[in-house]
């Protein structure tokens, strides 16, 4: 037989396989795969001190003595430490009127500290960066901020830019997303997300309680990180995507203006905290591990809670008065990465899920060491988890965001190798867990629950202790 009757023989043969080999091949570029990441830890000189905070308060003339009994009782009851930090403009006594610049400085000192680490650890140019994503939700300027780091790194003009805001706290996880989808479509790209917030034009300086809140629970704080779908980086990677799922409820009036940035009846700007907030990220949490759970728990469990729920629906047995049945997420999950919202959500989440002490551990300690740091708080705490040696190659890490509009955003990674560097945690690690987190305002303003609101006042020369 010749070599063309073969060629005529063969093709139909050799066509269906090279099919097989290009889907093959296609689906081993489409993971996402995270390279590193970098926690930005602002210098010692804006740590936020319970002394300092109690200064800050004072400085608002807004207030009197049931807004100062409402915050003492806000931060006490918060879970927030004394190292956590704040806006320069602040310890400027400038809270009340921000400039533009601050809110800039404020990001460009974020973005200069972790970029350059995360980059000269890794020995990755910035022309190497095919994608940028930037969250930042509550400043937008023009130019962008993505444009801004574009030009200070001098990046490659067909670099693809995205440029987010008003995202909140479920920022990162949205960001991810995005590169996910880039990366199915595209080989061989090197991305870097971006992740933070901006507090310096967004400090609220009125007395509506609900909008107060905002300034006891978010602190400053941000991430870097680099993801990639090359697979020759492949043994390099720290992590690596399985699953993701969002949920929007925007759509539902209460759950949309249960989280929202507006002016207050004397016309300063803050971020309003609703009552329907935890109603809000109980049903949309709900709806987030409805559609999860099957893609990631095993088999068994999903049976065993579907069997437990209709025995309890029928009332079969003596199940009258007994609990719900809850899903274990530990049998598919090894470790849970909760974002920072307060500790209302922590105690929130951790309830619905049945989680222990030990797995609401590091959302509880990076509440106290960091605060709120809003869409970036999911990294330090698997930085929290880093440190502490928890992750073995083969975990599976789920994270967890809320964020306004109302969403619930989730996803699933897997360990690629013993996880332990030195990272945002490695000067206090060691301290954690403390003996105590409880607040130390319960002991310097305990004072205030005896005062008579109709003559109590703050003397201008008063010392806070």
């Amino acid at each position: 037989m010749d070599l063309i009757s073969i060629l005529l023989y063969g093709l139909p043969l050799f066509f269906p396989l090279y099919l097989i080999w290009k889907i093959i091949d296609r689906k081993r570029h489409q993971y996402c795969y995270v390279l590193d990441y970098e926690c930005h830890k602002p210098t010692d000189d804006r740590k936020l001190s319970t002394r300092f905070s109690g200064e800050v308060i004072r400085r608002n003339k807004h207030l009197g003595l049931n807004e100062y009994k409402f915050l003492l009782k806000a931060i006490v009851s918060s879970g927030i430490g004394e190292q956590t930090y704040a806006p320069r403009m602040v310890f400027h006594g400038r809270e009340a009127c921000p400039t533009y610049e601050d809110g800039i400085e404020e990001m460009d000192e974020f973005f200069h500290d972790t970029i350059d680490k995360i980059l000269k650890r890794n020995k990755i140019s910035p022309s190497e960066i095919d994608v940028l994503v930037v969250n930042i939700s509550m400043l937008a300027c023009v130019p962008s901020l993505s444009s801004r780091l574009i030009n200070y790194y001098k990046m490659r003009e067909d670099i693809k830019v995205y440029n987010i805001t008003g995202m909140g706290c479920s920022a990162s996880v949205i960001s991810i997303n995005i590169l996910q989808n880039i990366f199915k479509n595209e080989k061989n790209k090197v991305a870097l997300m971006v992740t933070s917030e901006s507090l310096s034009p967004n400090w609220y300086i009125g007395n509506d309680r609900s909008m107060i809140l905002a300034n006891c629970l978010f602190r400053s704080g941000g991430c870097a990180v680099l993801l990639t779908n090359k697979l020759a980086w492949k043994d390099k990677a720290m992590l690596k995507l399985k699953q993701l799922v969002r949920v929007h409820h925007g759509a539902n009036d209460e759950a949309y203006d249960s989280c929202v940035q507006k002016e207050d009846d004397q016309g300063n700007i803050g971020f309003h905290l609703d009552k329907t907030l935890p109603k809000a990220a109980t049903r949309a949490l709900v709806d987030n591990l409805k559609q999860i759970a099957p893609l990631i728990l095993p088999v068994r469990e999903l049976l065993r809670f579907a069997i437990a729920s209709f025995v309890k629906k029928m009332n079969w047995g003596s199940t009258k008065g007994e609990p719900k049945p809850v899903i274990n997420f530990k049998t598919g999950v090894d470790h849970i990465c909760l974002h920072t919202g307060g500790k209302a959500v922590i105690d929130g989440v951790g309830a619905s899920l049945n989680l222990s002490e030990y797995d609401l551990e590091p959302a509880r300690m990076t509440l106290h060491r960091f605060g709120n740091t809003s869409a970036c708080s999911l990294w330090y705490v698997l930085g929290y988890m880093e440190a502490k040696k928890r992750l073995k190659r083969g975990d599976k890490v789920l994270m967890i965001s809320f964020g306004a509009g109302f969403k619930c955003n989730s996803c699933l990674w897997e360990v690629l190798r013993d996880l332990g560097d030195e990272n945002v945690w490695k000067d206090c690690i060691d301290t954690y867990p403390p003996n105590t987190l409880v607040n130390p305002f319960v002991e310097k303003f305990g004072w205030l629950h005896g005062e008579d609101p109709d003559t109590f006042y703050v003397p201008d020369d008063y010392v806070i202790p």
